[in-house]
């Protein structure tokens, strides 16, 4: 193989990964992710269901996008092998081992089960930013930003009232 197709080669290579995660290629797998949850029972909870299930903390977040405050989260501290899942409906989200510490205060993985998140856009600050979501219930969790550690260069900023860790 010659210097330049080789150059070609790894050149092209290195965007594949930009390519997955493009928002067409997100949106495509948002859309698979909403189609195979849209007639879940977790989708037809009522809000007096939702108030009465979870804490107004965690209500707060997942229900209505709201933010806990950085560094009160006893899931920072969480190092034991498992997953975590949303606390709204059990769906796992993070595996333990994708967990890091983001020093932000809040739960931060570089990785995500894909097939169990969406994600919108999120203009409600001055910059727009990726809010996910769990796709079974469609409970708030959090935002991911480009800023995190390989391989994926992800940090899904999660904020720790809305996950429930399950011990392996």
């Amino acid at each position: 193989m010659s210097t330049l197709s080789r150059r070609t080669l790894l050149s092209a290579a290195a965007f594949i990964p930009l390519l997955a995660c493009s928002p067409q290629a997100q949106a495509t797998a948002d859309q698979a992710s909403e189609r195979r949850f849209a007639n879940s029972p977790w989708r037809t909870k009522t809000d007096a269901q939702w108030r009465q299930q979870l804490s107004p903390a965690s209500y707060d977040v997942l229900r209505r996008e709201g933010t806990e405050r950085p560094f009160t989260s006893p899931l920072l501290d969480e190092h034991r092998v498992g997953a975590f899942v949303c606390l709204g409906c059990g769906l796992p989200l993070f595996r333990s081992q994708w967990k890091f510490n983001s020093g932000t205060g809040w739960p931060s993985f570089f990785d995500v089960i894909h097939e169990n998140i969406g994600t919108k856009s999120d203009d409600q600050l001055i910059e727009q930013r990726t809010e996910y979501h769990c796709a079974q219930c469609l409970g708030h969790q959090g935002h991911v930003f480009p800023d995190g550690p390989p391989p994926t260069g992800l940090r899904y900023c999660n904020d720790g009232v809305a996950l429930r860790f399950v011990p392996a």
